[in-house]
């Protein structure tokens, strides 16, 4: 019998993100995956509420954090992993091809003090590394499309896709950022789709599609496959990609893009102070 994850779910409204807390019932120990940095673009203010949600919940429920899990560097909202690491001890875990998008990016924000070796995070996973969670495993998937660096992790009967896959009803994640694909994205949820049908996936948005009125987050990979809109059994990758590639190219970028990634590819840090001791958030112009 596949071991089962408690699973508890945090919905920031703001960014329509979801941070997981997944915990081991038997030791306790728990992984948080994709947590949120609050961040108001009018003023450029940040706040910690919805990772102290989390903390909350992880003190109420007597729960030691081992991971701080990012599926990729996220393009819509600023990671707390930094901040949850000061006050858990926990580790903050990225794709290894987190690389490729430091040295994208990091010249874009002028970024000099910024080596693109990964080192701002402390564990880079690729295929098939496994992280130990209590008496659960933690197994890792590279799958790219939506950004070079993508992973999915494999918790028991559950697996966390990002921004991989959305629910059914809403298909799928773009894949116009650089170093995103189409074919690969089409190759990597075909990977998914073929873990065990009963598995529980739990996805990294929900945006509410016309005639749904209540936010969901989960569901079987065995849903999945059936009724993807954009992806179900049956889809060929030719008629994917098309698919992909023509929405795309009608789709805004992230209102949060420029802050958020010049924040995430530092692990969730903010840049180093100026020399007047303060912090700033570069805004390219005409850049993207």
């Amino acid at each position: 019998m596949t071991a089962r994850p408690e699973v508890t779910a945090f919905f920031d409204p703001a960014t329509f993100t979801v941070t997981y807390v997944v915990h081991d019932p038997a030791t306790r120990r728990a992984a948080v995956i994709d947590p949120v940095l609050d961040f108001t673009p009018r003023n450029a203010r940040t706040s910690t509420r919805s990772a102290d949600a989390v903390l909350d919940h992880v003190a109420r429920r007597g729960l030691t954090v081992d991971w701080l899990l990012e599926t990729h560097a996220h393009a819509d909202h600023l990671s707390a992993g930094h901040y949850l690491k000061g006050k858990t001890g926990a580790s903050v875990v990225i794709g290894a091809a987190i690389t490729q998008v430091q040295a994208r990016f990091a010249p874009l924000f002028g970024a000099d003090d910024l080596v693109p070796d990964g080192s701002q995070f402390d564990r880079l996973v690729g295929e098939g590394d496994v992280l130990p969670l209590g008496e659960l495993e933690i197994r890792v998937m590279h799958t790219p499309g939506h950004t070079p660096g993508c992973v999915s992790y494999v918790i028991g009967d559950a697996v966390f896709v990002g921004d991989t896959l959305f629910m059914p009803d809403y298909g799928t994640a773009r894949c116009d950022f650089p170093g995103g694909s189409a074919p690969a994205l089409y190759a990597s949820i075909r990977r998914i789709l073929a873990l065990p049908g009963e598995t529980r996936m739990f996805v990294g948005h929900d945006y509410l599609p016309e005639g749904r009125s209540e936010y969901r987050w989960e569901a079987s990979v065995a849903e999945q496959r059936a009724h993807n809109i954009h992806v179900h059994e049956g889809v060929s990758e030719a008629d994917f990609v098309a698919m992909r590639q023509a929405r795309d190219a009608a789709l805004d970028a992230p209102l949060l893009i420029l802050p958020s990634l010049q924040v995430n590819i530092r692990a969730g840090a903010m840049p180093p102070p100026d020399a007047n001791g303060q912090v700033y958030l570069r805004l390219p112009v005409n850049a993207i």
